[in-house]
């Protein structure tokens, strides 16, 4: 049974969810500990712990967003993602104005080479 200290805010993990389900394409995983998004072996949204979601964007993009949402990059456990944007609660809460960015997101994660499977063969 899993620990609900260990779990990110449910109101957050909702907004998260419904996010997602907008795009037919890309699935949830991870659960209610650590939620994320992932093509091909690479990760492209997340949600902390502490609540705050995560989209992995390429320089010109993510430059464009923290300038016009004047926020930063994403922090987890004591490290700054520099490839992630920290999303705004405002915008989580507007899954309209929010999808572009994660379909931004998701190309970006498109242009990414396959990560290697570990599985034996």
């Amino acid at each position: 049974m899993s620990d609900k200290a260990d779990q990110v805010p449910p109101d957050k993990l909702e907004l998260y969810k419904r996010l997602i389900d907008t795009h037919p394409e890309i699935e949830l995983k991870g659960g209610l500990k650590l939620p994320y998004t992932s093509y091909r072996g690479h990760m492209f949204s997340q949600l902390t712990k502490a609540g705050t979601v995560g989209l992995r964007m390429g320089k010109t993009e993510r430059e464009a967003f923290l300038a016009e949402h004047n926020n930063g990059l994403l922090e987890t456990y004591g490290t700054v993602m520099k490839e992630y944007v920290a999303v705004p609660d405002h915008l989580l809460r507007d899954t309209g104005k929010l999808l572009p960015y994660l379909e931004q997101s998701y190309a970006y994660a498109k242009t990414l080479k396959p990560k290697p499977t570990k599985r034996k063969k």
